[in-house]
């Protein structure tokens, strides 16, 4: 369950925008919906170091929040694909900037030896 701080978020927008996007994977998985409609196989095989339970998870917590639609399909065995709703393809822009940030600020240091971390 998404925890929350406030009811309202008045005074800070981002407060509101970290709950519903913050955390370790949610950016990483909405940067990989960007690119197009995935199935659990695949965003598990892209996001290497998260377990299932844990992807599972927050894939519920971003389709109860808008972000992204879950599609299960009547099959044996079935198949279920998840792609980003109006609402997570309005923060590409953002995730792309952000994703231009860490391969800058993040990975440009460790090759420059670490200075920033």
């Amino acid at each position: 369950m998404r925890k929350q701080r406030h009811e309202q978020y008045d005074e800070c927008p981002i407060e509101g925008a970290m709950d519903i996007i913050g955390g370790k994977w949610k950016p990483s998985i909405l940067y990989r919906l960007s690119g197009g409609t995935k199935r659990f196989s695949e965003l598990q095989r892209l996001l290497t170091k998260i377990t299932q339970r844990t992807l599972t998870q927050q894939l519920r917590d971003l389709e109860r929040d808008g972000m992204i639609s879950r599609r299960v399909y009547p099959e044996v065995p079935p198949r279920v694909e998840y792609s980003l709703t109006d609402r997570g393809r309005s923060l590409q822009p953002v995730l792309a900037l952000l994703f231009d940030w860490g391969v800058e600020h993040v990975l440009g240091a460790e090759k420059r030896g670490g200075e920033a971390k």
